[in-house]
């Protein structure tokens, strides 16, 4: 059983799984079990070439995020299990959490990010009745996103990045899925607002 599971290993889905892992030393975090399905094939993140981040050299390449994104979650956060080679087929309310099932195996979870991309070809059964055109893409190119509020889709259920209404930019996708784990980090902690910060 995770405690939180995240689908998707882009900017938003890394981003939400690096500050979920950065919490381990606070007391409401640290027996939490965290997993991201580490699904990248598809990520707009191979093509792009970035010159405009704050933060980011001209000319970073996206494909080199995404690989340098797995090195740094699991060598500061290796608690955070990375699931890969594995697309997820279905996501399935029940009783005490969701029951995420992919082509090789079935995951519980009591939390769950959907952080993929808004394309869609969405083939995730069980999100349906959520899906609706994005309110932030131009009409031609058919994209969808779920609908939300504040990135809550249902209880227990969140999205994050371009899936979740947001326009199509790297710093945008990744401070979504930083929001996200903030909420999460919220809801473990009581409700008390909470965030991670490191300091020198």
């Amino acid at each position: 059983m995770y405690d939180a599971l995240i689908i998707g290993g882009g900017a938003a889905g890394m981003s939400c799984a690096l500050v979920l892992g950065s919490a381990q030393p606070k007391a409401y975090a640290a027996d939490k079990r965290i997993g991201i399905i580490m699904h990248q094939k598809t990520s707009h993140l191979q093509s792009a070439l970035f010159n405009n981040v704050l933060g980011l050299g001209p000319g970073t390449l996206g494909a080199d995020i995404l690989s340098q994104g797995k090195a740094q979650l699991h060598e500061l956060y290796p608690h955070v299990d990375q699931i890969e080679k594995e697309k997820v087929k279905s996501v399935e309310a029940y009783d005490s959490g969701y029951v995420v099932t992919t082509n090789k195996n079935v995951y519980n979870s009591k939390l769950v990010v959907i952080a993929v991309g808004y394309t869609n070809l969405l083939t995730i059964t069980g999100l349906e009745d959520y899906v609706e055109a994005h309110p932030r893409a131009v009409i031609e190119k058919d994209r969808i996103w779920l609908k939300n509020e504040d990135h809550l889709v249902a209880e227990g259920l969140y999205v994050a990045g371009t899936m979740a209404g947001w326009r199509s930019q790297f710093a945008i996708a990744s401070g979504s899925g930083a929001q996200v784990a903030t909420d999460i980090l919220t809801v473990w902690n009581d409700g008390k607002h909470t965030k991670v910060h490191d300091k020198i």
